[in-house]
């Protein structure tokens, strides 16, 4: 296990709970006052096995490199467009100034900002699976939307891309 800095804050007004998050490069365990420094070790030590494991959980594999991400794109096309989406080149491209990602029906390319390289995997799959429609409906009508729809996580994708745009205060649309 990667080795971060913690801090550990005791509260009186904490009793059963032990919580903790990422506060830069240190770990805060937030615990009730009256543990022992056995259970406190236990206790951080837990907290940061379970914060690992989740930011693991989140991350996509094909954030790593244009190769993966051509990957997923595969592995997408096929669950949610029975492999009819099969793009020529997909790569990250430095950050757009009004777009997450785009995508040339003409020579089946995607680009995708790397601004989403730190975003949940779900959110990455949710572009992925806009720019792959594309593939198919160039447009943004009735029957692009209802295979972008085919996607679950769309509207809570979409929603975390408009939060993120706003405090970030990019004025990235999700509607291109």
């Amino acid at each position: 296990m990667v080795e971060h800095r913690v801090e550990v804050r005791r509260s009186k007004r904490r009793t059963r709970t032990v919580t903790a998050y990422r506060e830069g490069d240190t770990v805060i365990v937030l615990i009730p006052a009256r543990l022992s420094k056995k259970e406190e070790a236990h206790w951080v030590q837990e907290m940061q096995r379970r914060l690992l494991r989740n930011e693991t959980r989140r991350r996509s594999p094909a954030r790593t490199s244009d190769t993966a991400l051509l990957a997923r794109c595969g592995e997408l096309s096929q669950r949610y467009f029975e492999g009819r989406c099969d793009p020529e080149a997909v790569r990250w491209v430095p950050p757009m100034r009004t777009r997450w990602a785009s995508c040339t029906p003409a020579d089946r390319t995607i680009r995708v900002s790397e601004r989403l390289r730190e975003v949940p995997a779900w959110v990455l799959d949710y572009v992925l699976v806009h720019e792959l429609a594309h593939l198919l409906v160039p447009g943004h009508g009735e029957d692009f939307w209802a295979l972008v729809h085919a996607y679950p996580k769309t509207d809570r994708a979409v929603g975390y891309l408009e939060g993120l745009s706003a405090a970030a205060g990019w004025g990235i649309s999700t509607e291109d």
